[in-house]
């Protein structure tokens, strides 16, 4: 895919608050791609994205994409909430924080797709997949093969 330049990407996500810090970070779902931030010098992950590694305090922090492969850390279920595309809050919608293979603590949250709500579980394996939002890619997670 060719590069998506910072104008196409506030076109694209008029609503998020983009600046220097998380701009990789969603140009990496314009892309269909989980980019996470990694310090070059200690070799730590981190999010929420910041412009220095909250392990080393270095300022060489390289926007890099992760496995997508994880185990669901918490898991809530909300009955209520704001209008979304794909959300509906009568079943009720799933909300998971996803701990990631590439370190221990390493967490991002989404929602669980393609499963039946009687088999999320704490501790599930999952893999990253995408929907459609807003008309825009949106990172969400479903079980992972045994």
């Amino acid at each position: 895919m060719g590069a998506i330049t910072d104008q196409e990407l506030l076109a694209r996500l008029p609503d998020t608050l983009i600046d220097h810090d998380n701009k990789e970070f969603y140009r990496g779902w314009l892309e269909r791609r989980l980019v996470l931030n990694r310090c070059a010098d200690c070799g730590f992950w981190h999010h929420a994205p910041r412009a220095w590694c909250p392990q080393c305090w270095s300022h060489n922090v390289v926007p890099t994409e992760v496995s997508g492969r994880g185990t669901v850390h918490l898991l809530i279920f909300l009955h209520q909430g704001p209008p979304a595309p794909g959300v509906d809050y009568s079943t009720p919608h799933p909300v998971a924080t996803i701990e990631l293979a590439e370190q221990e603590g390493l967490r991002i949250q989404s929602t669980i797709v393609n499963c039946a709500r009687d088999d999320m579980r704490i501790g599930m394996p999952v893999k990253l997949t995408w929907v459609e939002r807003y008309g825009a890619p949106y990172p969400v997670f479903e079980p992972a093969e045994a």
